[in-house]
């Protein structure tokens, strides 16, 4: 059967594939599209294994935000390349899944994986995406909130996604707390969230480093507490100058506002992934010696 042109554009518009792959499914299928696309599938799916086991630290969070602003869903997706992260079947990808996850309230990642989008589900979805655009792509962790009070949702750029649980403010408060905690990177909300033990091992450095000063035991004391009283107010949200009006801190914020933050979460994307370091130079020397 002749591979017509119009043949090739009607399987591209069906799969989304290169012009040339579509060309090369429909030769092997000898022109019947049905088949041709049946192959595809199978293909993508076994090319999906095969990258699955490369890095992927690059990708993008995305955020969905009920009407009523008192849920919201956050999600990582990750790829190999911010190139690929930035085209638009990667970014709407995204985004469904954030905006099902809003929906539904899956309870761990292999539930998102098996959340339904459209007719197939995530996991399959990644698989065909992995296929169209050549990269591992990989569904990564989410966060679901829900609150009696309202929550922030702020995105900065495409890599870092932050929601905030308030009580006792208002929609403008919490957008602000939420570009709060993308710029200034709190580790929690304030000092009872910190774990005693993590206290303590700073407070023994600062003993030994204070010994050395030679000042009476009384005062090493009163420079360690000084220290720890630093140490928290730099890893804790209540204690870090608020970013907007750096002359007082969030709790001093919180307290003109009548306002209580619960609690937080922030993604950047990559975190905790080691990404592989490749010399560029050597690699393109390389690619011409294989030529």
């Amino acid at each position: 059967m002749a591979i017509t042109a119009a043949l090739v554009k009607q399987l591209r518009d069906r799969t989304g594939s290169g012009m040339m792959e579509c060309k090369k499914a429909l030769v092997e299928a000898d022109g019947d599209i049905d088949l041709a696309i049946e192959n595809m599938r199978k293909s993508g799916l076994a090319k999906a294994d095969k990258k699955a086991g490369r890095v992927a630290a690059e990708g993008q969070v995305a955020i969905a935000v009920s009407d009523d602003g008192k849920t919201a869903a956050l999600v990582e997706v990750n790829s190999e390349t911010d190139f690929v992260s930035k085209g638009d079947d990667f970014t709407n990808f995204a985004q469904s899944v954030a905006d099902k996850i809003l929906s539904e309230d899956p309870a761990d990642i292999d539930a998102v994986r098996a959340l339904d989008l459209g007719g197939q589900t995530a996991e399959e979805a990644r698989k065909a995406l992995v296929a169209k655009l050549g990269e591992n792509i990989q569904l990564r962790r989410f966060v679901r909130m829900s609150t009696s009070g309202v929550i922030g949702a702020y995105r900065h750029g495409e890599r870092i996604g932050v929601l905030v649980d308030l009580a006792g403010g208002d929609q403008e408060l919490a957008r602000d707390l939420a570009m709060h905690v993308a710029a200034s990177r709190p580790e929690c909300v304030s000092e009872a969230d910190v774990d005693p033990a993590l206290v303590e091992k700073e407070r023994e450095i600062y003993r030994a480093q204070a010994a050395e000063s030679g000042k009476p035991p009384e005062i090493v004391e009163k420079m360690i507490e000084g220290r720890i009283r630093k140490f928290l107010g730099e890893i804790t949200l209540v204690g870090q100058p608020f970013v907007k009006d750096p002359d007082q801190t969030v709790a001093k914020l919180l307290e003109s506002k009548g306002a209580q933050v619960n609690r937080f979460a922030r993604m950047e994307v990559g975190e905790g992934i080691e990404k592989e370091e490749t010399d560029f130079a050597a690699e393109v020397m390389a690619q011409v010696k294989g030529n």
